[in-house]
């Protein structure tokens, strides 16, 4: 791929992937803002203040705020925090929000702009591949309660999304690939040229290589093509909740304590169980989830510490409040063959267990 890629989002904005392309941040801002507020995770202290910088040149004021690490940003308490500081620095309509972290920074930098005034501009700038390829792509914006993840949030299409690849360099090996879980998961429903590229574990891997940025690229384009065809999740959008139902259980059992693509890719093993189960798939497609997780160093099976039946007591009340579920009909996004999704409503409580069992380790 060329060193830039821009990847439009409908007639709303752009996804700009490339090297180097964090000096592109502060152009991003609509006209008529005169203050940003710069919300990042603590790892991006030192590209917040160069964010900073470039918008000052941009002849804005910018105010920066350091949130606390990963999901434990995502809350009523932080936000407030925030709501605050856009109060007490005078921001109005026409001021702008940046968001500069992974998946739990954008989700909650954009549920701030999506509140604030009842929506203020918010420039994603995401740093971690799960970040590039889900959280701020889309206008998915959300924060945590103790009853279950991103139930309250709202829909907020940024201004811009602004991937720059460098800023992968920071990312612990463990959670890259966490984050390539979401990649993976695009193969399944779109586009099975991602699992082939992703078959090559040390390629897929190599932040300085051709192969991650393809695959960044290409699940960007996977997620474009189905957000600017359902921007509020009616109907096509839920696609991209494949793996979700159980992965977010399991977030919300655990006390937000797995990474999201770690769960993301259980949530995957366990509803191609399910389907399997349900006759929707064969043995063969469950393989293929498996071994494309594995390659990768995800994991496909989850263990439990304790009572068996008490954990699945838990994880199923969780995925009854899951947002797919309409009333009390649970309903996940399943597969018939890879890049063909469709919808699973009401499995039978037997078949739900016997997936559960399938996937403990």
């Amino acid at each position: 791929m060329s060193d830039t890629k821009v990847i439009r989002v409908g007639d709303d904005y752009d996804v700009v992937i490339g090297r180097g392309v964090l000096s592109e941040v502060a152009s991003r801002v609509p006209d008529g803002a005169q203050r940003v507020l710069i919300v990042h995770a603590p790892v991006m202290a030192a590209a917040a203040e160069r964010l900073a910088e470039q918008a000052a040149v941009q002849g804005l004021e910018p105010t920066s705020v350091e949130l606390p690490d990963a999901e434990a940003a995502k809350t009523v308490d932080v936000a407030a925090r925030l709501w605050a500081v856009l109060a007490e620095a005078g921001f109005t309509r026409t001021d702008a929000v940046i968001a500069l972290g992974g998946g739990a920074t954008t989700d909650l930098g954009g549920f701030v702009a999506a509140t604030w005034l009842r929506g203020v501009p918010v420039v994603q700038v995401p740093s971690t591949v799960l970040g590039m390829v889900d959280a701020a792509v889309g206008g998915k914006t959300g924060i945590n309660i103790a009853e279950g993840k991103n139930l309250v949030g709202s829909f907020h299409p940024p201004a811009a999304v602004v991937c720059d690849l460098d800023l992968l360099r920071t990312l612990p090996r463990a959670d890259l690939v966490a984050g390539l879980a979401e990649v993976v998961k695009c193969g399944f429903i779109s586009d099975p040229q991602i699992l082939r590229l992703a078959a090559d574990a040390e390629a897929a891997t190599d932040v300085d290589g051709s192969v991650l940025p393809e695959l960044i690229a290409r699940a960007v384009q996977v997620k474009a093509d189905v957000v600017t065809s359902d921007l509020r999740e009616a109907g096509l959008r839920e696609i991209l909740n494949y793996g979700h139902t159980f992965a977010h259980a399991v977030e919300q059992v655990s006390g937000f304590s797995w990474r999201h693509g770690d769960a993301v890719a259980v949530g995957m093993m366990y509803v191609a169980e399910l389907a399997r189960r349900s006759g929707l798939i064969d043995e063969l497609l469950v393989e293929q989830h498996r071994e494309a997780l594995q390659l990768l160093g995800l994991p496909t099976s989850y263990a439990v510490d304790g009572d068996v039946d008490a954990r699945w007591t838990a994880l199923r009340a969780a995925m009854g409040r899951d947002k797919k579920t309409r009333g009390s009909t649970l309903r996940f996004v399943a597969l018939t063959a890879v890049a063909a999704p469709t919808r699973l409503a009401g499995p039978d409580e037997t078949l739900l267990r016997a997936a559960y069992e399938a996937v403990l380790a």
